[in-house]
């Protein structure tokens, strides 16, 4: 799978000519999304640092309910140490995934650069990429919510703007939401909306890379089929036609019950794959 994924980069990097890097990823993009990722660690590293003025309540009643309150404390902080566990991995996964991105489009900037030598991304912030479970475990008996504040009400908001086909305004807040909650629980429906909505304004070319994002994000979630076909679909219309075969062949091998397969063999048969 990742031999297809470099591929795809190579379609969507250098399917046409370019009179100039301002009609596609410049340096400067590219510096401008290494800065972020810097961002965001920083921000984590503050996470992970105390301020010092933590108070903890365990009672000041008699020996059995101060033992009660500090069993109750003890659950409480464990079920908040699990959930910025989770948050954390999440976020350093997605930060992996994005700058071996930005290896593949430096890569394609630089004059004999070979991709195929550029082999695994290391993990962001080194050492071993921490094992990020499929689901947020719940803490007990005081389970917390998954959402960041408003993380919800911001990613219906953008939703509401796709389905009125108000598209600059749904790939704005998109890319907005991604940015605000990075390696949220919804990142990776966000990237795929936000595809949505750059074909909706026309811009094919990046909405195959949000789709390719997403997929890339998550390959065995909810969402990878959608984005698979998706990213399939683009690049057909991108006149991408080989390559939109073997992805949107590839949506029926690794997903043969997901609801997309007959839209994908459609769009095989309109393309003429053989």
């Amino acid at each position: 799978m990742v031999r297809l994924i470099v591929v795809l980069v190579l379609a969507l990097g250098l399917s046409t000519p370019r009179p100039s890097l301002a009609q596609d990823a410049t340096l400067a993009d590219i510096r401008q999304e290494l800065t972020v990722l810097y961002v965001e660690v920083q921000k984590l590293k503050r996470e992970l640092s105390t301020t010092g003025g933590a108070v903890s309540n365990v009672g000041t009643g008699d020996t059995f309910d101060r033992i009660a309150a500090i069993e109750s404390e003890l659950q409480r902080l464990t079920g908040k140490s699990e959930e910025l566990e989770f948050r954390i991995g999440q976020v350093i996964q997605d930060g992996t995934n994005r700058i071996g991105d930005l290896e593949f489009r430096l890569c394609e900037l630089e004059t004999g650069c070979d991709i195929g030598a550029l082999g695994d991304t290391p993990t962001l912030g080194g050492g071993v990429a921490p094992e990020v479970p499929a689901t947020m475990p719940v803490p007990s008996p005081q389970p917390e919510t998954q959402l960041a504040a408003n993380e919800q009400a911001d990613f219906e908001r953008a939703q509401e703007a796709l389905a009125a086909s108000d598209f600059r305004a749904a790939a704005d807040q998109f890319e907005t939401f991604n940015e605000t909650y990075p390696g949220g629980p919804l990142a990776v429906e966000a990237t795929l909306r936000r595809g949505e909505a750059l074909e909706g304004l026309g811009d094919v070319r990046e909405g195959a890379r949000a789709y390719l994002s997403a997929f890339t994000l998550d390959q065995q979630g909810p969402f990878a089929a959608e984005a698979l076909y998706r990213l399939g679909n683009a690049l057909g219309r991108l006149g991408q036609s080989s390559e939109a075969c073997v992805t949107l062949g590839e949506v029926g091998i690794r997903f043969p019950g997901a609801a997309v397969v007959t839209e994908a063999e459609d769009a095989m048969r309109n393309i003429g794959c053989s």
